[in-house]
């Protein structure tokens, strides 16, 4: 199966790389330095797990010299979806599916939107990682994995084929029922979490130690799910606890990406996560004042960062 990787940051960037490393079919879609790094010296990972490299890699800025592909790994940030549908094209034969890797949502149904959604299927990942410097990732926590499936549900046998490519040493890939169940569950934990961290400018075990910022985090934790049951999704109440207990569960000095971006003045998923709440729980009634105060909060360095 051939494989495309489109946003090499920490995340494709590990990803790819341990699939380039157990010999699968993949190229890298990247640009600038890391691009140049990655096409002279491959990709180098360091991770709580063992650092390791990989080197003759495929690794390019123009998608048609890779021509299409098996299946599309979309890796960017949210917000980067847009710039990225019309350098996909290339990817994109009749057979081709597509991949969503990202935080929230709301990723699948855009890319239905742009390239049917025969193509799309529903995907998350779980790492902390990011971008150490030109071909260097670094792999910070969380056993990495990446969990899919059909938007429909079905077992078919392109979602099979593809579990099958995708377990090797390093990721735990798991094709799962009910993919939109387990995005939200995803999502429950994001998006309070890296709301909280960023506004108080603190790792995620300080927030979850701290009674106060605990106190706000709670909150927002318990407004999200509000929103996913007004929306149909199948969340309970012990979903509360159990994301708690995966925050507690991080380890020491973690951050989340949201925050990193905003502390670096880049711009960020505040929209995708944040405001995406913010939005959701005003059509659907539902109030979400720590999220609407997260929000507020976080807007005007996000503004700048775009400007």
């Amino acid at each position: 199966m051939k494989l495309a990787i489109v946003g090499s940051g920490g995340v494709g960037g590990y990803f790819g790389a341990r699939l380039a490393q157990h010999g699968r079919d993949v190229s890298f879609i990247a640009r600038g330095e890391h691009l140049l790094k990655m096409q002279s010296g491959g990709l180098m990972v360091e991770s709580p797990d063992g650092n390791f490299s990989v080197a003759n890699i495929t690794a390019t800025d123009q998608p048609e010299s890779i021509g299409e592909v098996d299946c599309v790994l979309v890796a960017v940030k949210g917000w980067q979806l847009e710039s990225v549908v019309e350098p996909m094209q290339p990817l994109i034969g009749p057979e081709t599916i597509i991949l969503p890797l990202q935080n929230g949502v709301d990723a699948p149904h855009f890319l239905s939107s742009k390239f049917g959604e025969e193509r799309v299927l529903g995907g998350l990942c779980g790492i902390i990682a990011h971008l150490n410097g030109p071909g260097a990732i670094r792999h910070v926590g969380i056993k990495p994995y990446i969990q899919f499936g059909e938007l429909n549900g079905e077992h078919s046998t392109r979602v099979e084929a593809l579990a099958a490519v995708l377990k090797v040493d390093g990721i735990k890939a798991q094709l799962v029922d009910d993919i939109g169940l387990a995005m939200w569950h995803k999502f429950i934990f994001i998006a309070p979490i890296s709301g909280v961290t960023s506004v108080a400018c603190a790792s995620i075990d300080q927030v979850a130690s701290t009674a106060d910022t605990r106190a706000l985090l709670v909150q927002a934790l318990n407004e999200v799910i509000a929103v996913g049951q007004a929306a149909g999704i199948a969340l309970n109440d012990g979903d509360a606890a159990r994301t708690l207990k995966l925050i507690d569960s991080t380890p020491v000095g973690g951050t989340t990406s949201l925050q990193r971006d905003i502390e670096a003045g880049t711009r960020s998923e505040l929209e995708i996560q944040i405001g995406a709440v913010k939005r959701m729980g005003a059509e659907l009634n539902v109030p979400v004042p720590a999220f609407e105060y997260i929000y507020a909060a976080l807007l005007p360095q996000e503004l700048a960062a775009q400007r």
